[in-house]
């Protein structure tokens, strides 16, 4: 794709000099709240805390388009959860990186597919993908934006990669703009105190003039008092919760970049959500995979929010992507329906359904002891999935989409081994986990061709 230049004024910065002074004196004295401006010390991190829809992107854009337009031929990072999440938010986003730059009039270039702006004084701006640590391995920056770091999958891979990377001018510096999770990473940088990091705080309900009443209202009324609340409302750093069955240290204790052993079953487990509007909880959908060894391995998480068809269409895409073996299904809420979704787009799907008759506690304390004997391990990260594993109590009624999704399949991985090693001497096990006699070619139960063992 070719660069898109978007306007058409002569090239350098020194004739926009007082407009940009202008624009940028306008957005300190009368737009920006006081933890939305730099701070005074002489830091090398700015890490902003706070809630959902509080400004974090307008902070950290205004700061990045003010640096680069003002410091000619300087290189700059954003680095983002995905690389669409760099491009559709923070550049091209309402309050993004192209917003401010074009109020300046520096935008020589945007190029869309490769990620890249020019601006007019020859500074370079270009997006990483925390999805891809290696990728920010070589290129140096002057400096960097890192927006929702702690919903990083390879959270600590990327942060040192970019750290390596920041060796060009006489004070590189990074702005963090994070909604605030207990990970490994966000808690050691909040816990320094050399005066390298500076950490500001806010929350959702700062930014109340510039977001929809009935959408505050609603946020309010289902979240306010709420430990997810106070996390993803009020920016606080809401550590595990006191009776949790996993820690984060824990779960990072045995924490691994990639499946290196033989797997010998992969299954993508489904909780479906009852309801589909906006207030529905998350259809949780999860992907792990158990080796020769005894061990299981979380590899992917699609959990979505949306309606039956939406989330069995990600279901059967992520069952193909991850070649897994079946589909586990819980179909205490959904009944018949969940299997039929799902069978509707794929016919001969392998479906194994779960009925959870036992209490929450009783289904989840066997897999929380699987992961303090080390038999489990995540690959890379999964913000959502173990935030919901580290705060959620035995004695909440309600368990998470994405946990009850992770318990059901990886019990189906785990649970009775030896049971199932003996009825494969005995008879042909179909990948739906159905036995069938010896001899059979056709499952009885889902209809799939046999295999020959």
């Amino acid at each position: 794709m070719t660069a898109t230049t978007l306007t058409g004024k002569s090239s350098g910065s020194s004739l926009y000099l007082p407009q940009i002074a202008a624009a940028r004196s306008h957005w300190q004295n009368h737009q920006a709240r006081p933890e939305q401006l730099p701070p005074t010390s002489d830091w090398t991190t700015w890490l902003y805390l706070a809630g959902r829809g509080a400004g974090k992107t307008r902070t950290a854009a205004e700061w990045l388009a003010y640096k680069a337009v003002t410091q000619p031929k300087t290189r700059w990072a954003i680095v983002a959860p995905t690389f669409g999440d760099g491009r559709d938010t923070c550049v091209e986003g309402e309050s993004g990186l192209l917003a401010i730059l074009n109020r300046y009039e520096q935008v020589a270039s945007w190029n869309r597919s490769q990620g890249a702006i020019r601006t007019r004084n020859g500074s370079l701006i270009r997006i990483f993908s925390g999805e891809e640590p290696e990728r920010l391995r070589g290129p140096q920056h002057h400096g960097a934006w890192v927006d929702e770091l702690a919903a990083f999958r390879y959270m600590r891979e990327t942060w040192d990669q970019l750290r390596f990377g920041l060796r060009l001018g006489e004070h590189p510096q990074i702005v963090v703009t994070t909604t605030p999770k207990p990970n490994p990473l966000i808690r050691e940088l909040v816990a320094r105190d050399d005066g390298t990091i500076s950490v500001t705080r806010g929350s959702t309900f700062d930014n109340a003039k510039n977001l929809a009443p009935a959408a505050l209202a609603e946020f309010l009324s289902r979240y306010e008092g709420t430990r997810l609340g106070r996390q993803e409302l009020y920016g606080e750093l809401i550590e595990e919760a006191e009776g949790a069955l996993w820690s984060m240290n824990l779960i990072e204790q045995h924490r691994v970049q990639q499946v290196t052993e033989k797997v010998l079953r992969r299954v993508v487990s489904v909780d479906p959500a009852v309801t589909a509007n906006e207030t529905s909880d998350e259809t949780g959908i999860i992907v792990c995979s158990r080796d020769g060894n005894g061990h299981a391995y979380v590899e992917a998480d699609y959990s979505m929010r949306g309606t039956p068809n939406e989330w069995a269409h990600r279901t059967i895409a992520a069952y193909e992507q991850h070649e897994c073996d079946a589909v586990v299904v819980e179909v205490n809420q959904g009944g018949d329906m969940v299997a039929a979704t799902l069978r509707t787009i794929k016919p001969n799907l392998p479906i194994k359904e779960v009925r959870a008759s036992k209490g929450k506690r009783l289904r989840a304390e066997p897999v929380s002891s699987m992961y303090e004997q080390g038999k489990i391990h995540h690959v890379g990260g999964f913000p959502a999935l173990e935030n919901q594993m580290t705060t959620w109590t035995p004695d909440d009624p309600k368990s998470p989409d994405r946990l009850d999704a992770l318990v059901h399949g990886l019990t189906e991985l785990m649970e009775g081994n030896r049971a199932q090693a003996y009825l494969r001497a005995i008879a042909v096990v179909c990948s739906c986990g159905y036995p069938n006699t010896r001899g059979s070619t056709i499952c009885v139960h889902c209809g799939l061709e046999l295999k020959a063992v």
